[in-house]
């Protein structure tokens, strides 16, 4: 789908398996617009919670046809927004339960995944990120001293030198690296196709090719018929922007994959860990070693398009897509003659705060879930537990944590968001060309990161 390679991979069942589209009225206990990890996962964990209520699930397209099916594959620890923020906003302990939570919760998802059997080439080999400048190092060390000061240690995050991060990723020139336990290696894809299997075997219905027109208390209307339901869910991530514009806009990431690489040239690369990786630079790169020994890598970089536009010809960038080449080209130079097999790309949801929220009233019995700034695979598991809990009245400490219906501000209105975001993606990139001549860290980084509200 898409030229994704997590599409391609996908057995013949778990590709071939369509549900019908909604055809007449219905009425349930839970409607959920979005068949992406945040609809699976709360439909889960409402069948862990009370395996009475009747579910319903609406995709637009199939079960992971969106950021789903298509991102990194880094099921990671990662919360976007800094817990200095949050302690502005809630206070210390507050802020530091957020990421504890985020921990946790990929022990939950372990649990689940292997009790289950899901399918989806998990690999909890955590991450590193390098260090290749003398810029780089300094923002290093200010990382693992912001941990320290939180009370994390290294079995949280631990700096590495040069010789231990090569031995883990073999990149010239490497002073050092941030590692963290905190992230597995997924097969995207896999994940949500399975995943949706799971929670129909369970009792949920899925229904794809029907596109939720409206949301309003207690009905969400279609193109073919309307759904009644007590709580309503809203999990369609970036797609939300299509509703409302100026709540979270739609932000295109794009990746390449190579050919599988042979014996000699994994010997060569390393990450024989399944590590996910990175580097310490300021526009955002992500990748990793897929279970069939390709280097599956993206970046951010494509422009934002005015008025929150969504479109499939915006999942392709020949000079974005070249661009990610020639970086995973310059991190492991011994892949250059490597062929690429796939490039794909697509959308991912960003409040104007970076900062995911999960929200629900008991009053209208509408909830929501998103804008996670492309570290959704594994806040979208957390996220499905808390609404669950939030839905059948369960208690637990999930529902005070601060991303809990904490009202994120509105983007700017057009064209001066288009402006922001596209110079905010500009002044990353001159923030890595001003890092390497002064060799110290960027200043039009942290004009770009006050600007965000950092």
């Amino acid at each position: 789908m898409n030229g994704s390679l997590w599409w391609d991979q996908l057995s013949d069942v778990e590709r071939a398996f369509e549900r019908p589209r909604l055809d007449d009225d219905l009425s349930v206990d839970v409607c959920i617009v979005g068949g992406g990890y945040t609809g699976l996962w709360t439909a889960f964990w409402l069948q862990e919670l009370d395996p009475t209520l009747s579910i319903v699930v609406l995709e637009a397209e199939v079960v992971g046809f969106g950021a789903s099916g298509r991102n990194g594959g880094w099921c990671s620890a990662l919360f976007p927004a800094s817990m200095d923020n949050m302690q502005a906003r809630v206070g210390r302990e507050a802020a530091r339960a957020m990421q504890s939570a985020m921990f946790e919760n990929l022990n939950t998802m372990q649990g689940i995944i292997e009790a289950h059997g899901i399918e989806c080439d998990w690999n909890r080999g955590g991450t590193v990120s390098l260090i290749r400048s003398a810029a780089q190092r300094s923002r290093a060390v200010a990382e693992i001293d912001y941990w320290r000061s939180w009370g994390f240690g290294d079995s949280d995050y631990s700096l590495l030198g040069p010789a231990e991060a090569r031995g883990i990723l073999n990149s010239p020139d490497t002073l050092g690296a941030v590692y963290t336990p905190h992230c597995a290696r997924i097969q995207p894809a896999k994940l949500a196709r399975n995943l949706g299997r799971l929670v129909e075997s369970r009792g949920a219905s899925i229904l794809e090719h029907t596109r939720a027109e409206r949301i309003d208390k207690g009905a969400v209307t279609t193109g073919s018929g309307t759904v009644h339901a007590t709580w309503l869910v809203n999990a369609t991530e970036a797609w939300e922007s299509q509703w409302n514009p100026r709540d979270r806009i739609p932000v295109y990431s794009l990746m390449v994959a190579t050919e599988p690489l042979s014996e000699d040239q994994l010997a060569l690369v390393g990450l024989a860990g399944g590590e996910t990786f990175a580097d310490m630079r300021n526009l955002i790169i992500y990748g990793q070693r897929t279970a069939d020994n390709r280097i599956a890598f993206g970046g951010r970089g494509a422009p934002y398009h005015l008025g929150s536009k969504i479109r499939q010809e915006f999942d392709s960038n020949k000079r974005i897509h070249s661009a990610i080449r020639e970086v995973l080209i310059e991190l492991l130079p011994q892949l250059r003659t490597v062929a690429f097999t796939h490039e794909w790309g697509g959308p991912l949801g960003i409040h104007r705060d970076w900062h995911p929220s999960v929200t629900f009233n008991h009053d209208t019995g509408l909830a929501s879930a998103g804008g996670y700034v492309g570290d959704g695979v594994a806040s979208t598991h957390l996220a499905g537990q808390t609404l669950a809990h939030a839905i059948t009245g369960q208690q637990s400490p999930l529902l005070s944590l601060p991303w809990v219906n904490h009202e994120n501000p509105r983007w700017e209105v057009e064209p001066i968001r288009w402006l922001g975001a596209n110079l905010g993606l500009r002044a990353m990139t001159i923030a890595d060309s001003e890092e390497r001549v002064t060799k110290r860290p960027s200043l039009a980084a942290g004009l770009f990161n006050r600007f965000l509200g950092h």
